[in-house]
């Protein structure tokens, strides 16, 4: 059966063949990593600094299927969650992360990723907040989900309160909570990864570009967060393609799908953070 006439699954379960491609493609960009520690063409702190991007991918897929996300229905109070996109949504929490361990970063690897933690979940939390403001006082519905009886945290009752012909409306508290632990987990793995390349980057462009670290640091900062904004958007919209459509947070039966963004993820990162060390990497 041919791919358009196949029925999708929807479900949580990854295909045999679909793992094992990825499993192989992400030992093949680790080895070729290592290939280049081998032959001296970067230290190991690049081998080191491939790993943890790898890692910061793989935090910010998982992180965002934390975040509630309704999309238009949303937007006219039919189905729980903030009106917008996925990847807006991520790449927004992501962003403020990498801000604040980028204005940390002197201070230490892990101030830094303190900092990146703090700043994506605190965007999310002020982003929650007013939209069950905008939601209690400008439209006049209450907070309720569409996917369980009870809220898993509180306990509250959630049909009496949901519209007739709704999916649920507003964030309920464990949206709320997801949310922020989506928030913290994305601005945690996007300043692991900024982090990473800014190391990476200040340790070789002295020699390639023969200029001293304070000449360098400008270029370095700069291409270390284009970088690491830029896979930051890539593991967005994967994860984004993965939910598809909307998701309520860790508790909606989407936030079952969240390996398969894992493994995605972990094979898209290591490809593009192997060709964020080679463009260093003197010819």
């Amino acid at each position: 059966m041919s791919a358009i006439a196949s029925k999708p699954t929807g479900g949580a379960d990854m295909p045999a063949s679909a793992l094992g491609i990825a499993i192989v493609l992400l030992l093949v960009f680790i080895g070729s990593g290592y290939y280049l520690v081998m032959n001296g063409m970067i230290g190991m702190l690049g081998f080191e600094a491939l790993i943890g991007i790898i890692i910061g991918g793989v935090l910010i897929a998982f992180g965002v299927h934390f975040v509630p996300v309704g999309g238009a229905p949303a937007a006219m109070g039919q189905a729980p969650g903030i009106a917008t996109g996925v990847a807006m949504l991520a790449a927004g929490a992501g962003l403020a992360g990498v801000f604040g361990g980028a204005w940390a970063a002197p201070l230490g690897l892990w101030v830094a990723l303190g900092a990146g933690a703090v700043g994506g979940g605190l965007l999310m939390a002020i982003t929650c907040t007013m939209v069950n403001v905008t939601y209690v006082f400008a439209m006049g519905i209450p907070a309720a989900s569409g996917k369980v009886d009870r809220d898993p945290i509180t306990g509250d009752s959630q049909p009496e309160y949901k519209s007739q012909g709704t999916e649920g409306h507003g964030l309920p508290f464990i949206s709320y909570v997801g949310g922020v632990i989506g928030g913290i987990l994305g601005g945690l793995g996007g300043t692991l990864i900024y982090m990473q390349l800014l190391a990476v980057y200040t340790d070789m462009l002295p020699a390639l570009m023969n200029a001293s670290a304070e000449q360098i640091m400008p270029i370095a900062i700069s291409m270390a967060g284009i970088f690491a904004i830029g896979m930051f958007l890539v593991n967005a919209v994967l994860t984004a393609y993965n939910i598809t459509g909307t998701i309520e947070g860790p508790h909606d039966p989407k936030f079952k799908r969240a390996p398969r963004a894992v493994v995605a993820s972990a094979v898209a990162s290591a490809l593009c953070g192997l060709m964020a060390i080679l463009i260093v990497v003197p010819l």
